[in-house]
């Protein structure tokens, strides 16, 4: 279950609360995976380069809400205002490969970064899926240039061997501000259409749709039914549109596309696809947009997706367990195998991770799996991590091995506890104790009063 979000947020805060927007609160399964591309995060200079340093207050703000119940950030690229972050449940990390990232600049013809697409590719389960998040040209007379710019974003390509172009994945997402208008009508017939929630009316005249049926690139793009109001353009803090001076005629800016590479159109006769058709399959459970949100002056849109995918991987590079009693009274032991395959370097890492822990780097400690490797047989490992790397005060942890080679989590172990350290607990009692026997005598006196 994926739920992906697009939303330009016209360089404003998070807001308070995002429960609706990330359907926090369904009666439903929960989601394996989101998918969050923002346009128009805050990009002012300084902003921006404290924001390379260290995270950005959008990816801070998920990443709370998100790591409690369960989620990493599996990944994240930032281009200026474009910003995308992947976050998945911990249970599929082991089965996520070949992460890699990109960005396209379209803005000045290329040189600058305010407009363009930032992408995030992966393996899942033996299966290539891409996340596109782009911000395309404004205005209603600039339907060219978008349609050129959203090509070149489509043409770029990967580092590395083996990784697939943009158009070659199994299945490719493309979303964010593609600012696409609705052309021909007038704003009153536009507004009037939208006040009788009769849409259907607007669709013909939207210049994405009329996009689709001329150029061939997108006419393997599948978009959900565009049920809901136009996103842009709003006042702040508000469900009206545009009453500034400009007026600005109402637009589905904000979209969601998908295509499914090789997808046979046509069943055969029994209604049934091949095998090799079957593999995969994207199913729209839900698209929406959620007009309680008023920071900017477009509202998010969602989309809710089953992917169902026949497993090419199904069991995890490395298994990987702690030794015995955990606790920082002594070095502690870690156990780890890898299947025959499993393509290991000498910069892979095992780390030391809180439950609840945001991404990659947010480990306690680590140990490098060969400089730190005590033992070994055709079956198994051990790796030794040091009784003064290990919390004190103990708690609820995670193992995760890393490869360098797959830039990814390929092992995962199941929580576990790491006990107090004893010595430091009675030590902290025994100066309690002494600060209560060094209180003045004269404590009673005072209580008298």
């Amino acid at each position: 279950r994926l739920h992906l979000v697009t939303w330009n947020v016209g360089t404003a805060s998070p807001p308070p609360d995002v429960t609706s927007l990330l359907q926090l609160n369904s009666l439903g399964p929960t989601m394996d995976m989101y998918v969050i591309g923002l346009q128009e995060v805050n990009s002012r200079i300084t902003n921006f380069l404290s924001d390379l340093a260290f995270d950005d207050p959008w990816s801070i703000f998920f990443m709370t809400v998100l790591s409690p119940l369960g989620y990493i950030k599996l990944s994240s690229i930032r281009m200026q205002g474009l910003l995308l972050l992947v976050f998945v449940k911990h249970v599929h990390l082991p089965f996520i490969r070949d992460i890699r990232t990109h960005y396209t600049r379209t803005g000045l013809y290329g040189y600058w970064g305010n407009k363009g697409g930032v992408t995030i590719r992966m393996s899942l389960y033996g299966h290539t899926i891409c996340f596109m998040n782009c911000h395309l040209p404004a205005h209603m007379e600039n339907t060219e240039q978008r349609l050129d710019d959203f090509e070149k974003i489509l043409e770029m390509q990967f580092e590395g061997e083996k990784i697939p172009s943009t158009l070659d994945h199994d299945v490719l997402f493309c979303f964010g501000d593609l600012n696409f208008r609705i052309a021909d009508y007038g704003i009153h017939f536009v507004r009037e259409s939208i006040n009788n929630k009769r849409y259907n009316l607007l669709w013909e005249k939207d210049q994405l749709n009329m996009a689709k049926k001329k150029e061939a690139f997108l006419q393997e793009f599948i978009e959900g039914p565009l049920q809901f109001k136009p996103t842009y353009k709003f006042d702040l803090y508000s469900e009206v549109y545009d009453t500034s001076e400009k007026k600005r005629k109402p637009a589905w800016t904000d979209r969601i596309l998908w295509r499914v590479k090789n997808l046979c159109q046509h069943a055969s006769k029994e209604g049934e696809f091949s095998e090799e058709e079957g593999r995969i399959s994207v199913t729209l459970n839900n698209y929406v947009s959620h007009m309680s949100y008023g920071i900017s002056d477009h509202k998010p849109v969602t989309g809710t997706f089953g992917l169902e995918l026949k497993p090419l991987l199904s069991d995890p590079l490395v298994t990987l367990s702690p030794e015995g009693e955990w606790s920082a009274e002594h070095d502690v032991l870690i156990s780890y195998s890898a299947v025959p395959e499993f393509p290991s370097s000498a910069w892979d890492w095992i780390g030391l991770f809180k439950v609840a822990f945001r991404h990659v780097n947010d480990y306690v400690t680590y140990a490098w799996v060969e400089d730190d490797e005590i033992s070994f047989n055709k079956d198994s490992k051990q790796v030794y991590m040091s009784a003064s790397e290990i919390p004190d005060m103990g708690g609820e942890f995670l193992l995760c091995y890393y490869s360098n080679n797959l830039h990814s989590i390929v092992g995962i172990s199941q929580p576990f506890q790491i006990q107090p350290n004893r010595m430091l607990i009675d030590k902290n009692l025994t100066q309690e104790e002494n600060s209560w026997m060094q209180k003045p005598d004269n404590l009673e006196s005072h209580n008298e009063f």
